[in-house]
């Protein structure tokens, strides 16, 4: 219990500060991990599979489903499956070609438990800077979309490759047959729970119950598909979809602590997993002990170049063989200039899931250590080397999408014009069939608010590069407003002290001066 303790507050603070510095933090979470492992006096943290495959992986699907659009999701369709599905499959037969060419007597079956294993990508590390970076938003969309839809598609392939190698499917059919069930069966599991979810949150009256209720969901959904031998992934993934689609029908109280919930779960488990994957290389590389270390060094190099040319030879054609080939697809869609496929080769790094699959094999599998050893170190491989150079390679291929930013003012700004002329005209359709006989001074309040929010978007608006002539009358009003708050508060903590209000009643006005300034605040 203190080691896990430990772990979990060492992986926190490690995130904090790279937060704080501006380093990617899974990195930073996997080299803390990698140096700590080699600490005299450091527990061996053994990855537990199960734990891996259900504490970890529902969570963070889920918590990236539920945020994902699934509009950008079915717009982009063709892209994502081409990743998620085509390229897992191609991924699986060329490192596991490449594992069986390299490796001598590895059977064909560890080799493809090998490539199904490092085929799904997690695009954590890749997505954080992507952002940060400020790369067009179809990029950082399509790669989202692969690291979640590919997830249930590797452990799908993973579950067959492995049945196989352990002598269970052995035709190609069995295993198609197999797939086709575990996909769909997943999908319909997943779509069943976020259906009776729905309904039951709009039954709940109280949003931390309803929000209990939603932190069960990635659990429910993996755990009802698995006992049916379907893909609790793609269940989970199904859940969040719906769930994140149909987001507006919870309350508002609902909402603003389900996205705080899933932040905060977010960042302590991919905190741990990543540091997890560094503290693996001692316990993986005492198990191999007996084995030529150069000839290890041969097989992990040419392990992890096999999943580097798997991405690049199948991202380039997938991107542009299309479109050759249809002139109404390149009409509707045109084609990208080559630094969009080339960013979105070099951005697939892999992650816990990868590692989680590795842990699952079962020890009676021959060569279990060597697969475990090559799939630790083609996750690091990708994490060092792609994680940390992906900045200086976006940045190399020069993607910064700068009228992205201005692009979403706009349309902000346009919706909150349209906005509050509707809700004002509501309010005046009220007064005028006489449902509402409000002072004059609160519809002068209200029409004030209406017109706050309208010019608070336009304000953002400026030329490219233009200096402010002076404060906006809005930035005023939300840094005086500011002001006012904390002055309010320093006044309701003295009289709280000098016993004049009760607790109850400074935590009730303090909730409210809260939720004002988170109002005026924006991420």
């Amino acid at each position: 219990m203190a080691e896990l303790l430990l772990l979990v507050v060492g992986a926190t603070l490690v995130s904090a500060a790279a937060h704080r510095t501006g380093v990617s933090p899974p990195i930073a979470a996997v080299v803390a991990g990698l140096l700590v492992s080699f600490v005299p006096g450091v527990p061996d943290y053994h990855l537990d599979p199960d734990l891996a495959l259900i504490v970890f992986v529902p969570p963070l699907v889920y918590s990236d489903a539920v945020e994902s659009s699934y509009l950008n999701l079915r717009a982009n369709a063709r892209p994502i499956g081409l990743l998620s599905v085509g390229l897992v499959l191609f991924t699986t037969a060329l490192v596991g070609a490449a594992a069986h060419a390299v490796v001598p007597g590895m059977p064909w079956a560890d080799a493809f438990v090998l490539g199904a294993i490092l085929a799904p990508t997690d695009a954590v590390a890749a997505v954080s800077i992507a952002r940060r970076l400020g790369l067009p938003r179809r990029i950082v969309t399509i790669l989202v979309a692969e690291s979640i839809v590919n997830d249930a598609t590797g452990m799908t392939v993973f579950r067959l490759t492995l049945a196989s190698a352990l002598g269970g499917t052995s035709t190609f059919l069995d295993g198609a047959a197999e797939f086709a069930y575990t996909s769909l069966a997943g999908v319909a599991i997943g779509l069943a729970l976020a259906l009776l979810v729905r309904r039951l949150r709009g039954w709940l009256a109280d949003a931390v119950t309803e929000n209990a209720v939603m932190l069960l969901v990635p659990f429910g959904a993996y755990a009802a598909a698995e006992s049916l031998h379907a893909s609790g992934v793609l269940a989970v993934l199904a859940a969040g979809l719906y769930l994140g689609h149909h987001f507006a029908g919870a309350s508002h109280e609902a909402r603003l602590q389900e996205k705080a919930t899933w932040r905060v779960a977010t960042c302590v488990l991919e905190a741990v997993s990543f540091a997890l994957i560094g503290l693996q290389l001692r316990p993986v590389l005492q198990a191999l002990r007996t084995t030529d270390p150069a000839a290890l060094g041969r097989y992990a190099a040419v392990v992890f170049a096999a999943m580097l040319l798997a991405r690049a030879v199948w991202v380039f054609p997938a991107t542009y063989l299309p479109r050759r080939l249809s002139a109404r697809l390149r009409g509707r869609d045109p084609a990208p200039p080559w630094q969009h496929p080339a960013a979105i080769c070099w951005a697939g790094t892999r992650g816990v899931v990868s590692l989680a699959a590795a842990f699952a094999v079962p020890p009676d599998l021959p060569g279990r250590d060597l697969v475990l050893f090559l799939a630790f170190s083609a996750v690091l491989g990708t994490l060092l080397v792609q994680g940390v150079g992906f900045p200086a390679v976006a940045r190399r291929l020069r993607l910064r999408d700068e009228g992205q930013a201005r692009q979403d003012d706009l349309a902000e700004a346009m919706a909150q014009e349209v906005a509050a002329r509707a809700a004002w005209a509501r309010v005046e359709e009220r007064i005028a069939s006489g449902r509402d006989d409000a002072p004059g001074h609160v519809l002068d309040r209200l029409r004030d608010l209406a017109e706050h929010r309208c010019s608070t978007a336009w304000e953002r608006i400026r030329a490219d590069g233009a200096p402010p002539r002076a404060e906006p009358p809005t930035a005023a009003y939300r840094r005086l407003r500011r002001e006012m708050l904390a002055t309010e508060r320093g006044v309701f903590v003295r009289l709280c002290r000098e016993g004049r209000i009760h607790d109850e009643v400074l935590r009730r006005v303090m909730h409210e001066l809260d939720l004002e300034e988170a109002a005026l605040s924006r991420t």
